[in-house]
């Protein structure tokens, strides 16, 4: 299971570059409701949720039980106008993220895997979970990618 969710993880950056390959300006910046993100706006979470999230599992397994705080990601796009950075660097970012952490991943062995830290809202998260959830995280907004993209072909055929 740790193989194939490592593996998985590995490869979160092409399935996103995959997702939105040969998109136009205006299918990356459509947002298909006044609270809902664009897909330029997804690329650029991903990033920083990416460092969120490597911060997370790197203190779990270099701390005992560490408090891994949240964040309102809504917030975060908002206030750091994610509509405004530069999504290819947000992409670039993710990647190089990734294939830091990648050889790490795979030099954690047995227990290690059940190492623990305590989110302050989802309680004891172990090193294993957590990589689960970063897996999820990209499969999820994937699915968002997906839902932009029709209801911008939908709003163009009318």
């Amino acid at each position: 299971m740790v193989k194939a969710l490592i593996e998985e993880y590995g490869s979160g950056l092409e399935r996103v570059r995959e997702a939105i390959r040969a998109l136009s300006e205006d299918e990356m910046h459509y947002k298909p409701g006044p609270s809902k993100w664009s897909i330029h706006e997804i690329i650029v979470h991903l990033a920083d949720a990416e460092l969120v999230g490597v911060h997370r599992m790197k203190r779990v397994l270099a701390e005992n039980n560490p408090m891994l705080t949240v964040y309102d990601q809504d917030a975060w796009a908002t206030s750091l106008g994610y509509a405004d950075q530069d999504a290819e660097h947000s992409l670039k970012l993710f990647g190089l993220i990734r294939a830091m952490m990648l050889p790490v991943l795979l030099k954690v062995e047995g227990a290690d895997w059940q190492r623990c830290g305590i989110h302050e809202e989802a309680g004891p998260l172990t090193l294993v979970q957590l990589l689960e959830r970063y897996v999820n995280h990209v499969s999820d907004h994937l699915e968002q990618i997906q839902r932009v993209r029709a209801a911008y072909r939908e709003q163009t055929v009318r």
